[in-house]
């Protein structure tokens, strides 16, 4: 059986630098006479950036281990319905890893079982 695969943490943030600005260039602006309609106003930068998925509070996080493919699968499932939303990696890639896991399988040569406990 081979072990040669690694596990390595996915999806995480790089961190980021939060800037804040300040609203006194915007008040020191030049008025204009534009139109309501045609008129931008400074965004408020004290909301709060989200990064999670849409509609998070019905999700949940697993992780399973995909014995064909040989590697652990990450995966947001619906809590209501229990479909998968997202996983990482797809499907297509654990059904090329399942296929190349079954040759290197074939390949091996038949090893007998070692069951002595002693060593």
């Amino acid at each position: 059986m081979s072990t040669d695969f690694s596990i390595r943490p996915v999806g995480i943030p790089a961190p980021v630098q939060i800037v804040t600005t300040s609203n006194a260039a915007a008040n020191e602006a030049v008025q204009t006479d534009l139109p309501v309609s045609q008129t931008v106003a400074a965004s408020d930068s004290s909301a709060a950036v989200r990064n999670d998925l849409h509609g998070n509070e019905n999700v949940s996080r697993q992780v399973v281990f995909d014995q064909a493919a040989a590697s652990f699968v990450f995966q947001v499932v619906n809590e209501r319905t229990e479909a998968v939303v997202n996983q990482f990696p797809d499907e297509a890639m654990l059904r090329r890893r399942a296929y190349f896991h079954a040759l290197d399988l074939k390949s091996e040569p038949s090893r007998p079982l070692n069951t002595d406990l002693s060593a």
